[in-house]
């Protein structure tokens, strides 16, 4: 059967005398060059990159955040593989001017630049606005738990550090008992093992975890990463991993994203008006409306929004009994704000007893608990107490708008999940290559900047977005 034959791998070929010619008009990596292009680097805070070898000329920065934007929107991360990529890969090789930077050379790029790669993606973001690709009326807030460079193994927990010093004192306690039997045995029969050594060693390893309580005590931290110190252990939907969590604002209109943060916080209770600001000064507008899922509700936080022209819609989690089901969860009492008291389910008054302008709550009970027919049904302690925040009303205004229409929680999830779904597959494997806070964030950048590449040119087309870089 005949089949399409190419040509003999040994027949001589006579490439474009421009490597230009090679590269596709509508090819992204040109809009790429066009960018990086428009880039005021020394003010963004780009310095020049010293070559490896001793003695050449630096590298240019541009060229080297070219390649990383390349290798980002083309699922190639690893400074290793990108230095691959320069030898082999033609579009890089018109990118770069057929430079071959070596991998070290990249990594420390990444690893000096982080700020300066934040305010890259921040630049492309204003250049989207600009471009009027924002409709900047609804935003969706949104986050998600990014797996750090440590391993579970390097998280250190008082629970931890004590099961550990028990059980290195056990192994104390049976080489000291094995040296006194072996005091006993006649000299030619005795074990060659160095116990002194084994138990020193033993007692090192004991005083390290010492230090290590001792330093979690002075932190007043309930947990520590011994490798990655600004990571946390989080709960993920693949279980418990050392992560960060990424934060992201995506606007309606095209669903590009205007603002991102990185913080090592376990949950988003504490994001929602940073980020909201944060889209809001982006996207340019006097008042926007944001969505959120139920982690972020707040109400301090709804009040700091309605204060900065933001319309939060969260709703709040179902309340439950965290004693047990067996009991009448907060709904089933009723709130009076006349009286500043609470109607139980047996008819009874709940009174303020107690403030805590600290933790900014109030509590109440009441003094009928004791002989109430449905106390087996409410409580198993002496009285039934309920909590309310200081800023309960606009937690409840945030959940009334969200449940007031379901397309606002429709409208949060098309919006907000699929950018984190992209980002993801264009990690590959979501996990950051580089420890700490900083220089991660710097990853997300990236990752946030090559999801916004790639929708501004679905949306635009590659030749409208080189006009629209071009100079003026």
């Amino acid at each position: 059967m005949a089949h399409v034959a190419g040509q003999s791998r040994y027949q001589a070929t006579l490439f474009p005398e421009v490597l230009d010619e090679i590269i596709a008009a509508d090819s992204p990596v040109r809009v790429v060059d066009a960018f990086v292009g428009t880039l005021n680097l020394g003010a963004e805070g780009f310095s020049k990159v010293e070559a490896e070898e001793t003695g050449r000329p630096p590298y240019d920065p541009g060229d080297l955040l070219k390649l990383y934007i390349y290798g980002y929107l083309n699922r190639v991360r690893s400074s290793r593989r990108l230095a691959a990529e320069a030898e082999r890969n033609v579009e890089v090789m018109w990118l770069l001017n057929r430079l071959t930077p070596s991998f070290k050379t990249l990594a420390d790029f990444r690893k000096d630049h982080a700020e300066a790669i934040v305010r890259v993606c921040r630049v492309f973001i204003a250049f989207c606005r600009e471009q009027a690709l924002f409709g900047a009326e609804l935003l969706a807030i949104d986050g998600t738990k990014i797996a750090a460079v440590a391993s579970r193994k390097q998280v250190i927990t008082p629970e931890r550090i004590a099961k550990q010093s028990e059980a290195i004192d056990r192994k104390i306690n049976d080489y000291l008992a094995a040296m006194d039997a072996a005091d006993r045995e006649p000299a030619q029969e005795r074990a060659s093992v160095d116990v002194a050594a084994a138990i020193a060693a033993l007692k090192a390893q004991r005083a390290e975890l010492e230090s290590q309580a001792r330093t979690l005590a002075v932190l007043g931290a309930k947990q520590m990463v011994a490798t990655e110190f600004e990571a946390k252990l989080m709960r993920t939907p693949h279980g418990h991993q050392v992560a960060y969590n990424a934060q992201s604002v995506v606007d309606a209109k095209h669903k590009l994203i205007v603002a991102f943060d990185l913080t090592n916080d376990g949950n988003d209770q504490q994001q929602l008006h940073p980020m909201a600001v944060q889209g809001k000064d982006a996207v340019g507008a006097s008042e926007v409306t944001v969505v959120a899922d139920a982690g972020y509700s707040n109400g301090e936080h709804g009040v700091r929004c309605e204060q900065d022209g933001i319309t939060a819609i969260v709703p709040r989690a179902a309340t439950v009994n965290p004693k047990g089901k067996q009991y009448f969860s907060r709904d089933r009492f009723s709130y009076d704000p006349e009286t500043d008291s609470w109607r139980c389910p047996a008819g009874e008054t709940l009174s303020l007893y107690k403030t805590s302008h600290t933790q900014q709550k109030k509590e109440y009970t009441s003094k009928a608990c004791s002989s109430c027919p449905l106390k087996a049904q409410c409580t198993q302690a002496a009285r039934r107490v309920i909590v309310r925040g200081f800023h309960e009303d606009a937690r409840e205004t945030m959940h009334r708008r969200a449940t007031a229409d379901p397309i606002w929680m429709k409208h949060r999830r098309e919006m907000a999940e699929h950018p984190f779904g992209t980002m993801k597959w264009l990690m590959g494997l979501p996990r950051f290559l580089v420890s700490g806070l900083r220089k991660a964030k710097a990853e997300l950048a990236l990752g946030v900047l090559s999801y916004n590449l790639k929708r501004a040119i679905n949306i635009l087309g590659v030749p409208a977005l080189l006009q629209a870089l071009e100079p003026s």
